[in-house]
């Protein structure tokens, strides 16, 4: 009779390396297929349907930017438009009134969103506010700033400040101008730029000190973390990142008004994907973008190709898939899907 397999000396590494080779290898093709996809699609998609699909991994980006704050630290952020509209705002205006390209404007659109993010959560950590309370003291900044950006010359007040739009078919990466496909590419790098730089977070010291403290922050507290230290870390960098998503913003629309980009609609919109998709998940963003979206537009296209005009339909079909996914799948969509292929907990 044969021993175990434990005594036949190695078997069982080899054996286990086939079988982390297995699950391995789906999961490899998978994202290579999907990167196929992703890079293939613009060559196949109509104008309108890019333009979704633009919108869509922005939604993706954005939300991934918002998670840092809420799904990775738990700071409860209802006013992210504000980040978007600092980023848009300085941007674009150094680009029309000095000239200055998008890739240098960025460094003080960055700077702008990160200084008033660390601002607001200095003062609220300083004085313990937390929780709802910190959730409308974000609201209260982005409107402040609306008010203030409306009464501006330099932004164009309410009028708006229009950036100067140049041929839209010659690619112009300098200034970022050039055709739909340019801005699809742009926004897909950007997205997966900050699903890696997650992904490492997450993996690193700093990512298991946000998760301590959005879990329990007192005991993260008597542990020896510096948790006002790793918030503020938390608030900056969600602010900057968000603030790269307002650039991006402001030269694909190449239009920018106060009460649009500052609007509590808009913050809402960002928190939508991680919250459908799974709040403090890499995937969850990206997931919950790819529903609301093809949900919202589906069923907009199906409606205006039947000759019926309803207005507010998306938004309708965001609150009623808002309310399915708290009531019956808490978690969001990703967790538990990703349970059924085979993942745990690791997206």
């Amino acid at each position: 009779m044969n021993g175990p397999v434990g005594a036949t000396g190695g078997s069982p590494g080899v054996s286990g390396s086939a079988a982390a080779g297995s699950v391995v290898a789906p999961r490899v093709w998978a994202w290579a297929c999907a990167a196929l996809v992703l890079v293939a699609l613009p060559g196949v998609l109509s104008p309108y349907a890019l333009s979704v699909a633009t919108t869509l991994i922005y939604l993706a980006y954005v939300g991934q930017a918002w998670n840092v704050m809420m799904g990775f630290a738990g700071q409860l952020s209802l006013g992210h438009a504000l980040y978007v509209g600092l980023g848009a705002y300085v941007a674009g205006g150094l680009f029309t009134h000095h000239g200055i390209a998008p890739w240098l404007g960025l460094v003080p659109a960055i700077a702008a969103a990160a200084g008033a993010g660390a601002a607001i959560g200095f003062l609220a950590f300083r004085f313990r506010v937390a929780g709802v309370y910190f959730a409308v003291l974000t609201i209260a900044a982005c409107e402040f700033t609306r008010i203030g950006f409306d009464h501006l010359e330099w932004t164009g007040g309410p009028a708006g400040l229009f950036l100067k739009v140049a041929q839209r078919d010659a690619i112009d990466i300098a200034n970022l101008r050039g055709p739909p496909a340019m801005y699809y590419y742009a926004i897909l790098i950007m997205a997966v730029a900050v699903l890696v730089l997650c992904r490492r977070l997450l993996r690193s010291r700093v990512g298991y000190y946000w998760l301590a403290i959005r879990e329990d922050e007192q005991a993260a507290s008597a542990l020896g973390i510096d948790t006002m230290r790793y918030k503020l870390l938390a608030v900056t960098l969600s602010a900057a990142l968000t603030a790269v998503a307002g650039v991006f913003m402001a030269f694909y629309k190449n239009s920018l008004f106060p009460e649009q980009v500052f609007d509590m609609g808009r913050s809402i919109e960002i928190m939508l994907a991680p919250i459908v998709g799974g709040v403090g998940t890499l995937l969850g963003p990206i997931v919950g973008a790819l529903v609301l979206t093809l949900l919202g537009e589906g069923t907009s296209e199906l409606l205006a190709a039947g000759g019926w005009e309803v207005p507010g339909m998306k938004q309708a079909i965001y609150g009623v898939l808002l309310l399915v996914t708290v009531t019956f799948l808490p978690n969001g969509i990703w967790p538990p899907l990703a349970r059924r292929l085979g993942r745990g907990k690791s997206g």
